[in-house]
Formats: structure tokens, sequence, C-alpha cells
């Protein structure tokens, strides 16, 4: 026997709301993104990310604005071990990155979600708007759709926690809090092979 994953959509589902903070926190910080309706209204203490994220929220709170621009352009923008393209670092053919870009741009157009022309399908922003945003409940496609955007954002935020952590960055906790999340959506089977 051998384990494969997939995704429970109805956990998925309850969390959309924190989708959309994590969407909000990646991209480029303005100071509406730190009020506090936009953390309350997406996490309670039953969170699988609560106490992860209280700290990333805590640890923004202890500096201002500018110095948190700042940290996510020198973050962000400027490295590669820590960058937002989720394939990036992992799928490092051209021609593989590329499917994969337009395998996730099908995706999101199939849901009904129109992609920014500026943007690549594996920005992390985009990919948690998108669980976020789309609508999937009782779509066939939703199940392998699904698990392999949550697959795609495991794989490219494995390698960026240990960067951010490494970099002893503010984001750290809020990458942990994202995979936490995820993981949680996460089901193990078990498939059974045939031995002749």
């Amino acid at each position: 026997m051998e384990g494969f994953s997939v995704i429970n959509l109805d956990a998925l589902y309850q969390l959309k709301e924190s989708f959309g903070f994590f969407s909000n926190q990646l991209t480029y910080p303005e100071k509406l993104d730190f009020h506090p309706k936009a953390f309350e209204s997406a996490f309670d203490e039953q969170h699988p990310g609560y106490a992860e994220i209280q700290q990333y929220w805590k640890n923004m709170h202890d500096i201002s604005l500018d110095d948190i621009q700042e940290v996510y352009t020198r973050t962000f923008d400027f490295e590669k071990k820590t960058t937002l393209y989720m394939t990036y670092n992992k799928l490092t053919e051209q021609k593989e990155r590329g499917q994969m870009l337009a395998r996730l741009k099908v995706l999101y157009e199939m849901f009904g979600l129109e992609m920014p022309k500026s943007e690549l399908s594996d920005f992390l922003p985009l990919m948690l708007e998108f669980l976020y945003a789309a609508e999937w409940r009782g779509d066939s496609r939703a199940q392998e759709s699904l698990t392999l955007v949550v697959m795609v954002i495991e794989d490219g935020t494995y390698e960026l926690l240990k960067a951010l952590g490494e970099q002893n960055s503010p984001y750290f906790h809020l990458i942990k809090a994202l995979r936490e999340t995820l993981k949680s959506c996460v089901v193990e089977q078990e498939k059974v092979t045939n031995c002749d």
C-alpha cells in the first residue's frame, strides 16, 4: 500500500477568508492591510494557523509601515530564495515551468477568474486570491484542480519558509501559518496496489 493526498474541499472552503488575508499580506503593504478588522474577520482561536498568525500580526505592529514596506521589498523583490513565484526554484527547466504556468492559468479561467496580464500564474498572492475568490463547490473538476493548486503552494512555500527562517524575517510566521492552514485541509489516503 502506498499513500497519497487529497484535499478536503469543505475544510478548504471554511478557510476562504484566511486565504484572502494571506493574499493581501503578501502583496505590497498598505496601511489598510494592518487594520484589526482584516485579522479578526479571517481568524479565530480554532484556526489551524492561529498561533503563527498571531505572532506575525504582533511582529508587524511592532514596526512602522515604512519599515514593513522596506522589509517586503528587500525580501520578496531582491532575493531569489524568497521569491513569491512558487515554481521558480522548483521547476528549473523553462519548458516544465512554462507548462505548469499555462496549466494554472487555464485552471483559474476554468473557474471564471481572469488573470491579470502583468502577472504569472504561480505568483503566491494570486494563487491565494484564487482559493479565496473561486466558487468551486459542486464542480466536478474541483478536487483535481484544487489539489494541484495546494500542492504547488506547499512545494513552493517549503523552501520559502526555510529561507525566511534563516533571515529571521517577520514573514516567516505568515508563511508558517499559511502552511499550517493548508496542512489542515490535506487528507492522507491509502492506495491499494495489486500484488500478483
